[in-house]
């Protein structure tokens, strides 16, 4: 046992390269069917590669207990690297979508077949440089959309797609797996049973994966001889785009085919586009005295031009779609940037146009109606077709389309990812499967019984039911002579049980409900009038008494059985108090109010020789502090007014019409002064 974990261990030590397998492996494989399940994965090798401009394919970052902790998806059918991509790919529009079809009892969507999706929207997919996703800066109508507004739209879209529509779409799309993982897992006799060895299904062509019995040839096929590395050059300076490896596009040879087998990657969002042709063939390097793998970039080149609405979001061509020309120097710029990146990125996919040619795979990520035009067009000379099988999405998150981010993809998607399965865990989640899926069935089957029932009512039981809801409305309403009228004319006993019973155990008789709902006119009436017996009792064995709720609706039985007297019913039985007559019961009303009367004019009394006490005290308290500012006995001068302020004092509390009335007066009294004094002269 211990020269065969040796043995794993050593096979497993470093990264595994699609295209280099060791021997051991490649003449052991075998298909599995069986899809992994993420809970159940105890140590997965899918890791992170720093990204260089020839980044190493079998270098191991010495961060082996992150990659035991990585995660996935089983719901989107993805893995990630760490915790951080994980959460990431939570809060994306992929993630959510699914949960939307899953809700709807759909299948979940692959992220390729999501991206075609999106990519006939106006809208984008928000992203940044730091955050995975498949668009940049919200490169399309409406700026970064939140999930919802994306969801949203693509649920209306689809909404409208008929099940005719449905089943015209293209045959290409279904050629490419819609609905199947993302992953094929394999399996070897030079590995335990539990761990598998999962490749990515878009590194086949649509022939390769049709033929799904003979991938294990198909990958024996696809092995490359590692090629020595050139020998080491002065490296000119890099791109101040992405760090990328330099080799400008204008500095290639017009080739028509390349020397080996080799992918074309591409990436265009938010007006950032990035693209690289990297070759299968694995270059042999040395480093620190061990063999180590690299991949080869033939070309590759970034554009970015400033063409998103900063801080609005979206791009200016979506903009003037949706809200007419802005007439701005912003706007201005963005349009003529828009172009520009339009040209830049055909003029260099005509450039590369025998390269692209003879590619064994196209990756591209344009999301947006916007993107997908600048490299599908049409236009005259076009590059790129939608209709080629060559060309598919990423089938997993990424980032702003950068080289380095290019480099990233280009060696997740060679690298194998190495999966350590706990099969006890998977058992008993198929245990736990199976028995809530039993129990769903138990529940659906009961719920079904109670309905079969609940719609087969015999034709008592409607009257019942009837009867129950209009003597329920009278009572709750306190309408006792209604009451009386409505037993009275459909011969209903007063003793009558509410339909159905188990929703009415409280209050099951109308003399019950009389005592629930405070009403003693009713209660009054049902035992005088209609016959009710108070010693009927619910199924918590309660009398209609021992429900009552106040005094009133207590005071109706009880002058109910002085009315009626001690033979007519079992009161004590029925928990009911001694009679009360109504001479009794007037006696005692007339009492509590004198009483009340007393308490109040005693309370009045309290009250008023309280706001005397607290008179006295407050002006003792003022008195008090005159003496102590101007001294005993020290009397205070009369305030001396102005003549402005005793005009206005005096008509202080008149009206406005005495107050003219009182203006006029006066001017006339000024004015027989005035005469007088001048017949004085």
């Amino acid at each position: 046992m211990a020269q065969q974990a040796k043995a794993v261990e050593k096979l497993l030590q470093r990264p595994l390269y699609i295209f280099d397998l060791p021997e051991e492996l490649l003449y052991t494989l075998h298909l599995k069917t069986q899809t992994l399940s993420s809970h159940a994965v105890t140590q997965p090798s899918h890791q992170q590669t720093p990204v260089s401009g020839s980044p190493s394919l079998n270098r191991s970052d010495g961060n082996d207990e992150g990659h035991k902790a990585a995660t996935s998806c089983t719901l989107c059918g993805l893995a990630f690297a760490d915790l951080q991509e994980q959460r990431s790919h939570i809060r994306s529009d992929l993630h959510g979508y699914n949960i939307k079809q899953k809700l709807r009892g759909k299948t979940p969507v692959g992220e390729a077949e999501f991206e075609q999706l999106v990519g006939q929207l106006d809208e984008s997919l928000s992203g940044s440089d730091s955050s995975d996703s498949d668009s940049d800066d919200g490169d399309e109508a409406g700026g970064p959309k939140t999930k919802d507004t994306t969801l949203s739209a693509l649920l209306k879209r689809q909404a409208k797609v008929t099940d005719g529509d449905a089943e015209d779409a293209p045959t290409r799309r279904r050629k490419q797996g819609q609905g199947k993982p993302p992953m094929l897992w394999f399996g070897s006799s030079k590995l335990p049973s539990n761990t598998s060895l999962g490749v990515y299904r878009a590194v086949f062509s649509n022939k390769e994966q049709d033929a799904e019995g003979q991938l294990v040839e198909t990958v024996q096929r696809k092995q490359l001889a590692p090629k020595p590395a050139p020998p080491q050059q002065k490296k000119p300076p890099r791109d101040e785009e992405d760090g990328g490896v330099p080799l400008p596009a204008s500095m290639l040879p017009k080739a028509t085919s390349a020397s080996g087998p080799h992918y074309f990657l591409c990436m265009i969002g938010g007006g950032h586009f990035a693209g690289m042709l990297v070759s299968l063939i694995p270059k042999l390097t040395k480093k620190a005295g061990l063999e180590d793998r690299s991949a080869t970039v033939i070309a590759h080149k970034t554009f970015h031009r400033y063409t998103t609405r900063r801080k609005q979001g979206g791009s200016q061509s979506a903009n003037d779609n949706s809200k007419g020309n802005a007439h701005s120097a912003g706007a201005g710029i963005r349009r003529y940037n828009e172009t520009a990146l339009i040209d830049e990125v055909r003029a260099l996919l005509a450039e590369w146009r025998g390269w692209i040619e003879t590619a064994e795979l196209l990756f591209v990520r344009a999301s947006g109606s916007t993107n997908r035009r600048t490299l599908f067009g049409p236009y005259e000379e076009q590059v790129l077709s939608q209709k080629d099988d060559r060309v598919r999405g990423f089938p997993f998150n990424t980032r702003r389309a950068t080289q380095s981010e290019l480099m990233r993809a280009f060696v997740e998607l060679t690298r194998v990812k190495v999966e350590i399965v706990d099969e006890a865990a998977l058992a008993r989640q198929a245990e736990e499967a199976a028995a809530m899926a039993a129990k769903a069935e138990i529940a659906l089957a009961n719920s079904k019984v109670s309905a079969s029932k609940a719609a087969k009512l015999s034709k008592e039981d409607e009257e019942a039911a009837l009867h129950t809801t209009q003597l329920q409305g009278l009572i709750r309403r306190s309408k006792a002579p209604g009451l009386l009228s409505y037993l009275q004319s459909n011969g209903i006993i007063a003793g009558f049980r509410f339909f159905p019973p188990d929703q009415n155990h409280h209050a099951p008789t109308p003399l019950h409900l009389a005592a629930a709902s405070n009403s003693p006119a009713c209660i009054t009436a049902l035992l005088g009038k209609a016959g009710a017996d108070p010693g009927v009792r619910n199924e918590d064995g309660k009398s209609a008494f021992d429900i009552a709720g106040d005094r009133p609706t207590r005071d109706a039985f009880r002058l109910a059985r002085s009315q009626l007297g001690e033979d007519r019913w079992t009161w004590d039985a029925a928990g009911v108090p001694p009679a009360l007559s109504q001479a009794e019961a007037e006696q005692r009303t007339a009492r509590e109010k004198e009483e009340k009367a007393a308490e109040d004019a005693a309370e009045k009394q309290r009250r008023a020789a309280e706001t005397e006490r607290l008179r006295k005290e407050d002006a003792e308290k003022q008195a008090g502090a005159r003496d102590k500012k101007f001294g005993r006995g020290h009397v205070m001068e009369k305030p001396k007014f102005t003549a402005e302020e005793r005009r206005m004092e005096e008509a202080r509390g008149m009206t406005e019409e005495m107050r003219m009335r009182l203006e006029r007066e006066k001017r006339a009294r000024a004015a027989e002064e005035r005469m007088k004094r001048l017949q004085g002269r």
